[in-house]
């Protein structure tokens, strides 16, 4: 056993039951109070004075494309590294969305700093990045930043390592409002990370700092998982309860989010909208259909775990663009071109990255439904 090793499991048996405890006292679950009073602080915040924790952008959705990634946890290309199998997807979608002219909007936790250092990444994410830089260069790309990156906000050199990485001048935002343009009014798409009102990540500048420098290094040299809302169903489901209710409670605007991993599309996980489908089918008396359901309905449920008791009567105003670093290597992400809103996914056929629309709605028949014109 090397000395690092040896330091290693002395620390981790002498702190991982009090560090647990830590974990569990101050941070073990979301507040619903503290959630929603920092959605609309920020929310306010850009619309009211926009540039100073992120850009309001108008657009017209049948002119200006957006594609929606979030929570690729880029790392070293080791056992860690969730990102590893899902970079070839990764760069064929940037490809794909480059070449049509999309605007790109990042929504935080493109690289994991919790567990690695800035150097790390920057060594083996070099293909990435190169995909990255062209949205860039053309003034197409919105990143935020989230918990396992807070590092892109707090660190002062962190404006530097950007330039760096892009060759052009890139800030790291809190949040963006997409500020649609439809032709009876507009209203507002407000993405942000979704980390907003957890204790331990999106409190004061110093908890911030903390978390950024002591509390994520500690937990990754302790091996230690503190609950995440991206590998706790309890916590998803904590996540998504609260940022509907909040986007439900607003008139003119749907949120967009990230942080769990689990995609939304309409207030709706998938296990949601395959019962929806089901009573769909069993109206029609589809049996085809009723079979097919019924066979992926016990697979879902492994992901998801629970099922809202109002989903039939929800209003569709919370959407979560899932996660990078599926296993198997699939991506998700949401895209708002067309005049319409899809949730994406690109998986691999037989070697060949593939993109799969999963969801789709025309953005003026979600702004009557949001809004009640």
């Amino acid at each position: 056993m090397g000395l690092y090793s040896g330091f290693q499991r002395l620390m981790q048996f002498l702190l991982r039951k009090p560090i647990g405890w830590a974990a569990e006292r101050f941070t073990s679950a979301p507040d619903e109070k503290r959630v929603h009073a920092a959605l609309s602080e920020l929310y306010r915040s850009i619309v009211s004075n926009p540039g100073e924790d992120g850009p309001l952008i108008r657009m017209k959705p049948d002119q200006h494309p957006v594609i929606i990634f979030t929570d690729h946890h880029k790392g070293a290309r080791n056992g860690a590294d969730d990102f590893m199998a899902a970079e070839e997807n990764y760069l064929a979608a940037l490809a794909h969305y480059d070449r049509f002219g999309f605007h790109y909007l990042n929504l935080g936790d493109s690289e994991e700093l919790w567990e690695n250092n800035i150097f790390q990444i920057l060594k083996h994410n070099t293909r990435t990045f190169e995909a990255e830089k062209p949205f860039a260069k053309r003034n197409a790309y919105a990143r935020l930043s989230g918990n396992h990156d807070l590092y892109w906000q707090h660190d002062p050199l962190a404006p530097l390592v950007l330039k760096y990485i892009y060759d052009h001048p890139v800030k790291s935002h809190s949040g963006v409002v997409l500020r649609v343009a439809l032709p009876d009014r507009d209203f507002d798409i407000f993405c942000t990370h979704g980390h907003q009102g957890d204790a331990q990540s999106d409190g004061n500048a110093f908890s911030k700092w903390f978390v950024s420098w002591i509390w994520g290094p500690l937990q990754s040299f302790l091996d230690i998982n503190t609950n995440s809302p991206a590998v706790n169903d309890q916590a998803k489901t904590l996540h998504n309860r609260f940022m509907y209710e909040w986007s439900a409670a607003q008139s003119d605007l749907v949120l967009i989010t990230g942080h769990t991993h689990q995609p939304v599309f309409n207030s709706l996980t998938h296990l949601e909208r395959l019962h929806l489908r089901m009573e769909e089918a069993v109206a029609r008396n589809d049996r085809e259909e009723i079979e097919r359901i019924s066979s992926e309905i016990p697979k879902r449920k492994k992901q998801y775990d629970y099922v809202n008791s109002n989903f039939r009567e929800m209003k569709p105003s919370y959407f979560n663009a899932g996660c990078c670093c599926f296993d198997g290597g699939t991506i998700t992400g949401i895209e708002i071109a067309g005049g319409c809103i899809r949730l994406v996914r690109w998986v691999n056929e037989d070697g060949v990255p593939v993109r799969k629309v999963a969801e789709e709605e025309s953005l003026l028949t979600l702004a009557q439904r949001i809004m009640g014109y």
